[in-house]
C-alpha cells in the first residue's frame, strides 16, 4: 500500500506547537481594512489554536508532517 501523502495545502497554512496543539491565523486579513475597527485589526494579527470539534480532523491532514 502505498505511503499517505500530507495534504499540502493545509501543511501551508496550519503549524504543529511544542505541546502538539495546532496554530492557526486569522480569516479577513488581505484587505479592505477600511470597514474594521482597530480592535479588529489588532486582533487579526494574533494566531489562535484550532477548535477541538476540528482538530482530528486536521491532525489526520497533517498526519505526514514531521
Amino acid at each position: 500500500m502505498p505511503k499517505q501523502k500530507t495534504h499540502r495545502a493545509s501543511a501551508k497554512r496550519f503549524k504543529r506547537t511544542g505541546s502538539g496543539g495546532l496554530k492557526r491565523f486569522r480569516a479577513f486579513t488581505s484587505h479592505r481594512f477600511h470597514g474594521k475597527t482597530v480592535k479588529q485589526r489588532r486582533q487579526l494579527r494574533k494566531a489562535r489554536m484550532v477548535s477541538s470539534g476540528d482538530f482530528k480532523r486536521i491532525s489526520q491532514m497533517l498526519s505526514q508532517m514531521g
